[in-house]
């Protein structure tokens, strides 16, 4: 609570100022200082990010044989943004904090399942049916972004049954 104190020029009531505390969290200064801090990880984290090579897409060194055009092109549309080496990376992934979950989620994602290094390392077919199946994949908050990667019923059993063929 602050008193007020006699001017000592006018002799008039001057309220106190306020204390440190109490001016930092006024709303002006809040938004202010939470402009200030986002800049700062945008100035800190872009240069890392982009020097690490992290947001990359290598040249793919092979693809599995599709079964048809259409189970690869169901696949590019839901899996190759995280699966592949052909990502698509969108003005948000390159704004921190978002930038550091897009560039987990794909190097996460190609570590478990890579379309354009096919052969390099073994997948298991029934995991990846699974997960399509189970609605696993693609994830929800990569479909609140992309829900033109959002499968319908039948798009997912054609996806599933393509895979199926194509990946072993």
């Amino acid at each position: 609570m602050s008193t007020s104190t006699n001017s000592p020029r006018s002799g008039r009531a001057v309220p106190a100022r306020p204390s440190l505390f109490r001016s930092i969290l006024r709303p002006r200064n809040l938004a202010i200082t939470a402009i200030a801090l986002f800049a700062l990880i945008q100035v800190v984290s872009f240069p890392v990010i982009s020097m690490a090579g992290w947001q990359t897409n290598p040249n793919p060194l092979a693809e599995p044989a599709w079964d048809k055009p259409e189970t690869r092109a169901l696949a590019v549309r839901s899996c190759y943004d995280c699966h592949s080496d052909e990502t698509v990376w969108p003005w948000y992934s390159q704004v921190a904090p978002v930038s550091w979950l897009v560039t987990r989620h794909v190097i996460d994602g190609r570590r478990k399942l890579n379309f354009s290094e096919w052969g390099v390392r073994g997948v298991e077919v029934n995991e990846v049916t699974r997960a399509v199946r189970s609605g696993k994949m693609p994830t929800k908050d990569f479909l609140l972004m992309h829900p033109e990667a959002k499968l319908t019923d039948a798009e997912k059993q054609q996806l599933i049954d393509g895979l199926s063929a194509s990946l072993r």
